[in-house]
């Protein structure tokens, strides 16, 4: 599977592409195979997003899992920058109880580009199953000035 690398302040990520669509971020430096027009502009964009630049990516994306994993990354996707929800309002929508979010939300292959550390407990951050916890998904909200909430 074809992948690039970059290092970014949370730390290196990995991106992977499968026939012409983004399918998982990972916190490594683990490029393979030549790199693909997707992956040159997934790099890009994660660029600008680091750099403060972008605000929405534009790739094609494939989330590999159920039609409700699927429905949650839909649901990340659709919470604009500097805004969050909480585990609870998604449930709400998807008509799910919230643990099931959190699961979800744990398992989001697309990290940082698909949203999840937009989703936050309803008492407290929640968790993050990137590199650094909830360390990073504190460092990402700041960055996107969604901070107010955490002060």
């Amino acid at each position: 599977m074809p992948s690039a690398s970059l290092d970014t302040p949370i730390g290196p990520l990995t991106v992977d592409a499968h026939d012409g669509a983004i399918t998982r971020v990972r916190w490594v430096d683990d490029p393979a195979g030549e790199i693909t027009p997707e992956l040159e502009t997934a790099i890009a964009q994660l660029r600008e997003y680091f750099d403060g630049d972008r605000e929405v990516f534009d790739l094609p994306l494939r989330v590999d899992g159920s039609d409700f994993q699927r429905a949650v990354c839909d649901a990340m996707l659709a919470i604009p920058l500097g805004e969050t929800r909480s585990y609870g309002d998604l449930a709400a929508d998807l008509d799910v109880p919230a643990q099931a979010i959190g699961g979800a939300c744990g398992g989001n292959p697309i990290p940082v580009i698909i949203p999840c550390h937009r989703v936050l407990g309803a008492s407290s951050l929640g968790g993050f199953s990137g590199m650094g916890g909830v360390e990073t998904k504190v460092w990402l909200l700041r960055h996107e000035k969604a901070a107010g909430l955490l002060i």
